[in-house]
């Protein structure tokens, strides 16, 4: 069906991954009829991937839930949502009257940072119950950059991304660009922006234990064993100093600790790393003097090198490289975004610049950061008995039985709670174990600014997002949940008190979130500042397909807070670790397989797969394997496997390939749709195994609690032969 006027279609954002990619969205009356990336943007230019499509699939999927359910066993009653939030709210507060706040634990997903009232009012909600017991996604992926920022800049949020549309030299480590379109890097059309850097006669060099997609368009890569990325970066520090190639430029009065960070590279030149690593070391000398001898260069590294053993390390190393090789806060290296809405001083106000070990997890004395612990101990804490045992659960916008450590372990957890509620829109295998799922409006069916995301992005912009649909008088956005629940869990035992309190939370229903927006952007760098030509969330809504607010500008030392102002090289909590370092390369691991994940385009974590277009075609969730450690197993491509760890083992197709490594295997994250329960007709019957039934919970990295899921000791087998 064509569409006859203008007001049929409207301009909106995808949030289906860190891109934002601006959409126009055709509809008759309540449905989508097509989804376009918008030409207008400025910053996605008219690029989306397949998952924009998808919008359409999601916002009508007959498995999504628009009313609140309550479980009886296995039998779930849509129930009224004052009838929910009367359920929850009495429940949660009897738990925490008997047995303290710690016992009510919360876990939040990544779709948080892509979602509005999340950030805001969710916060309220989540924060404000004072449990020690917080978890995200973080901890199984972002949070050793975040570690970095704070340890070095001195805020949580103060991670630099590669200015990639003006970079001659761009260095990948654990990441594919092309395929997620920027991560902690809104970076929409990646490969166009990779072939501008070739068409200038820049360069792209890619490490990483597959050839992935990224490698593929760049034509240079260079394979690296999983796990080992700190003693390559710590190599790339060594030549640095070594070859007197640093050269901190406008930085150099601002960093500190320069003698300590070449003293903790003395013991890692290349010949020795390269042992371990697998990258030969004439390589390694020479990204270090290309890093330093070229005048817009950038290293970047992404979630490979975050969720494994020296993932701290890495975070460090990866700061520290560019900082000597003069690219940090320069163009075309590592610079830090002037988003419109400024989240820096707001986390800051609010007292979410960051923290690290302040406490630690009460069984296995895991760190805390910023406010959070690590997930991979979330299953322990729910099955040890004592003072802090969670005993209600709250989870929202996340699926942690697929997508955190082991999975298997906490779905069994799950059950021994005594209570649980899920802000979540499907009956899926983590809001399955629930008391009470509470399902939020669609994507389209709410606005949308990209208060988090805006601050990593490659260009400045800013776009405010008005809902394409209205939402149901029967529906909630999750914003709305959050204040329903809110005011049944911090009522005032005074009477009077507490009927203020209830105005107060009407008024906040009233407002929504666009005036936390509005005073943002006022607020912000290109708000009062700049007169009657600031950004304003009334231009914004006037201009719906955005406004380009400049390239990348160099920010330091005045981004920095605090007084010193200074950028610290070589933090101690870095340092005393590197003694781990040291040890792994006198100690190389034994020989074996080990498991890495991958990303694919036409996915996201665990909640896209109940979307027929995104998963029709050929199974994608297979484990690659180089040729010859398929034929050494007597594997060939199709057959089904064992995949094997110590924590749990799964059924999975081969996919032989000699874009692997030898001796690593990829699975793709988020699969494994065959838990019974769940309502996702879709996602059911093309179900894959799930990456975190064989990833384990006790690799972590030492120093921050992050997930080691990549690196992890398998064993593949031929099924028959572990069914004989």
């Amino acid at each position: 069906m064509s569409v006859q006027s203008r007001q049929d279609v409207h301009r909106h954002t995808c949030t289906l991954c860190e891109a934002g990619c601006g959409i126009t969205v055709a509809v008759d009356r309540d449905r989508v009829l097509e989804v376009r990336g918008d030409p207008d943007d400025p910053a996605s230019r008219g690029y989306i991937c397949p998952k924009a499509t998808a919008l359409a699939d999601l916002h009508h999927d007959p498995d999504r839930l628009r009313q609140p359910m309550v479980r009886d066993g296995d039998r779930w009653t849509e129930v009224s949502w004052e009838e929910a939030f009367d359920l929850v709210g009495r429940r949660l507060r009897e738990i925490r009257e008997r047995h303290g706040r710690d016992s009510v634990g919360v876990y939040q997903g990544n779709p948080t940072a892509h979602n509005l009232g999340l950030l805001t009012y969710g916060q309220v909600l989540f924060r404000g119950l004072g449990t020690r017991n917080v978890y995200s996604a973080t901890s199984v992926d972002q949070l050793p950059h975040m570690l970095a920022a704070y340890l070095m800049f001195g805020h949580q949020l103060l991670m630099p991304v590669p200015d990639i549309d003006r970079t001659d030299l761009f260095v990948c480590l654990g990441g594919n660009p092309v395929v997620s379109n920027g991560s902690i890097m809104t970076a929409p059309d990646m490969r166009t922006r990779l072939k501008a850097l070739a068409r200038r006669g820049g360069r792209a060099v890619v490490l990483d234990p597959r050839r992935t997609e990224t490698a593929e368009l760049t034509g240079e890569h260079h394979f690296i064993r999983p796990g080992t990325d700190a003693l390559l970066l710590m190599s790339l520090v060594h030549v640095l100093f070594t070859e007197r190639l640093v050269r901190t430029g406008h930085l150099g009065e601002y960093l500190t600790g320069l003698d300590r960070l070449r003293e903790a590279a003395v013991d890692f030149p290349p010949e020795r790393t390269s042992e371990v690593t697998g990258v030969d070391p004439a390589v390694a000398r020479r990204l270090a003097r290309d890093l330093a001898g070229t005048e817009r260069a950038v290293l970047y590294g992404r979630v490979g090198t975050c969720t494994q053993e020296f993932g701290g390390l890495n975070g460090w190393l990866l700061v520290a490289v560019n900082a000597l090789a003069g690219n940090l806060d320069t163009p075309g290296g590592a610079m830090f975004t002037t988003p419109a809405v400024d989240a820096v001083p707001a986390a800051r106000w609010a007292g979410h610049a960051g923290s690290f070990a302040r406490y630690g997890s009460r069984v296995r004395g895991l760190p805390e950061f910023g406010g959070e612990l690590p997930v991979s101990v979330l299953a322990e804490e729910i099955e040890t008995p004592g003072d802090g045992r969670i005993r209600a659960l709250v989870t929202s916008a996340g699926n942690p039985v697929l997508s955190t450590p082991n999975g298997a372990r906490l779905e069994r957890s799950l059950e021994r709670l005594d209570f649980m509620v899920s802000v979540d829109p499907y009956l899926n295998e983590t809001t399955r174990h629930a008391d009470v799922i509470l399902p939020p409006t669609s994507q389209l069916e709410r606005s949308h600014y990209p208060l988090a995301l805006a601050n990593y992005a490659v260009r400045n912009t800013a776009r405010y997002s008005q809902a394409v649909f209205r939402r149901a008088a029967d529906q909630r956005h999750d914003w709305e949940i959050c204040i329903g629940l809110a005011a049944q869990l911090f009522r005032p035992a005074n009477a009077l008190l507490r009927q203020a309190a209830r105005l107060g939370w009407r008024a906040l229903r009233a407002l929504g979130p666009e005036p936390i927006v509005a005073l943002g952007l006022r607020l912000g760098p290109h708000g009062l500042r700049r007169g009657r030509h600031g950004v304003s969330l009334r231009k914004l809504r006037e201009r719906q397909q955005g406004i380009d607010l400049g390239p990348l500008e160099s920010r330091l030392p005045d981004r920095l807070p605090g007084r010193s102002s200074t950028i610290a090289l070589a933090p101690a909590e870095y340092l005393a670790d590197v003694a781990r370092l040291r040890e792994r390369l006198a100690n190389a691991s034994p020989d074996g397989l080990v498991l890495i994940g991958r990303r694919q385009l036409r996915s996201n974590n665990s909640w896209m797969h109940n979307s027929p277009r995104l998963v029709k075609g050929r199974p994608r969730c297979t484990l690659l394997m180089h040729p010859d450690d398929a034929a050494e197993r007597g594997l060939a491509d199709g057959e089904l496997a064992t995949l094997s760890s110590r924590a749990g083992r799964i059924d999975v197709p081969v996919e032989v390939s000699d874009a692997m490594m030898p001796g690593v295997v990829s699975l793709p994250h988020g699969w494994g749709h065959h838990r019974p329960g769940a309502r996702l007709s879709v996602a059911g019957a093309h179900p894959g195994a799930s990456m975190n039934d064989v990833t384990d919970e006790y690799l972590v990295d030492e120093l921050t609690g992050t997930g080691a899921i990549t690196g992890v000791p398998v064993a593949v087998h031929a099924r028959e032969t572990v069914a004989g």
